[in-house]
């Protein structure tokens, strides 16, 4: 009696083993969940949702074939989505671009982009904060003195009415600190580079309208009002970055779709 207990309980856990989802059916309810994914909007987890159904269930023939056309169909659609926002970039940075002249020097890996009214002809007698942007989108921001004095500025602190923004420091000696001199004209220039502005781009920017002034910090503190222009410049600059990032980003999406859908 007590071999017949437990030979029927294995029968039993192999009847219900037996009698459980199949793989099909499992792989039908992650289509369903890939289909609900997408009424709501969430078209990254349905891609990656449907391109598991293969991989977990070979066998639910039906299911990953549905999987592959639905996939398949849900990239086309998001590859026409992002070549009109490509189409739209264009449109965004061939406006933007004419507040800039671009040039590309023998010491230049990237076409630098240079707003008009901060080239060398207009800028390389005064002290104003200058803006640095190349065609991959990268930013960054400069102080530059010219006076008889030399200031051995360090960093620069922007400000209005209790509100400021300040850059790192950037010590003498290191590479983005450079100075010269011409007779009685002592220049110098600190480049805020890979973040170091820490937000002073986004806080002129963000203050166009407003009387910025700007202090620039060293041995000897040195006070000017930011020009409107100059403002404008890194305002302009700021927003072709941003555009200039999206189009390489969107490029590069197109690109992978279109090997994903082996469009060449």
């Amino acid at each position: 009696m007590k071999i017949s207990i437990q030979y029927f309980s294995i029968l039993l856990v192999l009847f219900f083993v037996a009698c459980g989802p199949s793989d099909e059916d499992k792989a039908r309810i992650k289509l369903d969940m890939a289909k609900q994914l997408l009424v709501n909007n969430d078209t990254t987890q349905a891609i990656a949702l449907l391109d598991s159904i293969p991989k977990l269930y070979p066998e639910a023939v039906y299911s990953v074939n549905a999987a592959k056309n639905l996939v398949k169909e849900v990239r086309f659609e998001v590859l026409q989505r992002k070549e009109n926002e490509l189409d739209t970039l264009n449109v965004e940075i061939a406006e933007l671009e004419k507040s800039f002249v671009k040039e590309k020097t023998e010491f230049d890996r990237y076409t630098q982009y240079i707003h008009k009214r901060q080239t060398f002809k207009r800028a390389w007698d005064r002290s104003y904060i200058q803006v640095h942007l190349n065609e991959r989108g990268e930013l960054y921001l400069s102080s530059n003195y010219h006076g008889e004095n030399w200031l051995n500025h360090t960093g620069l602190r922007v400000y209005d009415s209790g509100e400021d923004a300040k850059t790192d420091e950037i010590p003498i000696g290191s590479v983005d600190n450079h100075r010269s001199d011409f007779m009685e004209a002592k220049w110098e220039k600190v480049s805020y580079r890979n973040g170091k502005d820490n937000g002073v781009i986004e806080f002129i920017a963000q203050h166009v309208d407003r009387n910025l002034k700007a202090v620039f910090l060293g041995k000897e503190y040195y006070y000017i009002i930011l020009e409107t222009y100059d403002k404008e410049a890194v305002r302009d600059a700021l927003a072709l970055s941003k555009a200039l990032r999206q189009r390489i980003q969107t490029e590069n999406e197109i690109k992978n779709l279109q090997k994903q859908l082996n469009i060449s």
